[in-house]
């Protein structure tokens, strides 16, 4: 069984990431959605309500795909929660160049550490290409709409968030 982990903050999830959990769902039989605690980030959201975000978002991919989909939070290494879920690839979205720099020094470190997982680059659609979680959220605060990067579950959750919904 090919097990594939998708790592990220998810705060909140994003109609691009889940345009690279639908295309990595041909990759591999599991996807493990590794959603990181990363308290320098400051979420917006829960780790419990990212997770549930997740899942519930997933829950309609695992169906269309046939792929099954866990969400699985992590606060260590990314290598180490590699090593938990079992996954032998760690599947990365990219958007742009400055995207690209960051992971190329990423994957060389995860590399050293273990060479048998493989890291994959999937770029997100064109149409994907410029959301950001962070730049949703900002739109959002400043009430602008943005019914074109999220789901309308995950919009409705975001706007109560803001006091906005």
């Amino acid at each position: 069984m090919r097990i594939g982990l998708y790592p990220g903050t998810f705060d909140p999830v994003t109609l691009g990431h889940t345009d690279i959990i639908r295309r990595a769902c041909a990759l591999v039989d599991r996807l493990v959605i590794g959603v990181a605690i990363n308290r320098d980030k400051g979420p917006l959201f829960t780790l419990e309500e990212r997770v549930a975000m997740v899942e519930a978002e997933c829950a309609k991919l695992a169906e269309e795909t046939g792929t099954e989909i866990v969400a699985h939070p992590f606060e260590n290494l990314l290598i180490d929660c590699a090593h938990d879920v079992g996954a032998q690839i760690i599947v990365r979205g990219l958007r742009a160049v400055t995207d690209f720099e960051y992971e190329y020094q990423m994957v060389g470190m995860n590399r050293a550490m273990d060479a048998s997982v493989e890291t994959v680059f999937l770029m997100a659609e064109a149409k994907y290409q410029a959301i950001a979680s962070k730049l949703v959220k900002e739109i959002a605060r400043l009430d602008g709409d943005i019914s074109k990067f999220v789901s309308p579950e995950v919009r409705v959750q975001l706007l109560e968030r803001l006091g906005k919904g």
